[in-house]
């Protein structure tokens, strides 16, 4: 009986070997499992520390932009005010602009008036100039000059197709010219220097004609008061006539009676 029962224990030997190696494989793949959770458990607390992070950097940006928010509704305030502000000082600038523009329409008028008078005195003063015997002679040399470069200039347009002898004798003549035209200016500037110069006597002489009506209306100012002095005397002396003639008519009287 005790035989019959070996192959048995055997069996349950054999049984709990293959369980415990079940076991031990399942434990193995238990730990590999296990492994596998603990390695995505501390991939799960990465991330969750990362979600933290972004968390509280997305807090930390929420504060920033309510803090930004609430200085640029400070900042927009402080605009509106300013805008207001503005619109007052365009308003005020907007009256003082409609003031200065009528001054300046009146000061515009005034000066359009007096460069109307400075035109028409320049006027005058050109065509006093004009018959100048200077400004005349000068307009006569201006025309030579002007006639001297108009040959100057036919005369290097036929330089174009030289000759030899030509254009010997024309350089000749160019030299001359140039004489002649350097000799014109010369005459030009001295003229415009004693044109000049009777500008400047003749503002001398309106000076001088300026203080001598200036004496001549004083030396007739004390005429005129010497004038009424000499009437006044006059008018005394003949006042004083009469009272002598009332004597001598008297004194004639007196005379008559007496004899």
């Amino acid at each position: 009986m005790a035989e019959q029962n070996s192959p048995s224990l055997i069996e349950v030997v054999k049984q709990v070997g293959e369980q415990q190696h079940s076991q031990s494989s399942e434990i193995e793949k238990s730990k590999t499992v296990l492994f596998r959770l603990q390695a995505k458990f501390q991939e799960l607390e990465k991330e969750m520390e990362s979600i933290l992070l972004e968390t509280k950097t997305t807090e930390r940006e929420i504060y920033q932009q309510e803090d930004a928010i609430e200085t640029t509704k400070y900042h927009c305030e402080s605009l509106v005010a300013q805008v207001r502000a503005l619109c007052s000082g365009n308003i005020r600038l907007k009256l003082d602009a409609e003031t200065v523009q009528e001054e300046f329409q009146m000061m515009f008028a005034r000066n359009n008036e007096y460069r109307e008078k400075i035109k028409a005195h320049k006027h005058l003063f050109g065509e006093v100039e004009s018959k100048m015997p200077v400004m005349i002679e000068l307009a006569k040399k201006q025309a030579v000059v002007k006639e001297l470069k108009r040959k100057k200039e036919e005369l290097m347009h036929d330089l174009q197709n030289p000759e030899g002898s030509v254009i010997k004798q024309v350089q000749e003549e160019i030299t001359f010219i140039k004489r002649e035209i350097t000799e014109v200016k010369e005459l030009i500037y001295k003229k415009t220097d004693l044109l000049e110069e009777e500008k400047i006597l003749h503002a001398k002489l309106r000076k001088e004609i300026e203080v001598q009506n200036k004496r001549y209306e004083a030396i007739l100012k004390r005429l005129h008061c010497q004038l009424n002095k000499l009437h006044s005397n006059k008018r005394q002396w003949h006042w004083n006539i009469q009272q002598m003639e009332k004597k001598v008519a008297e004194l004639r009287k007196c005379l008559g009676e007496v004899e």
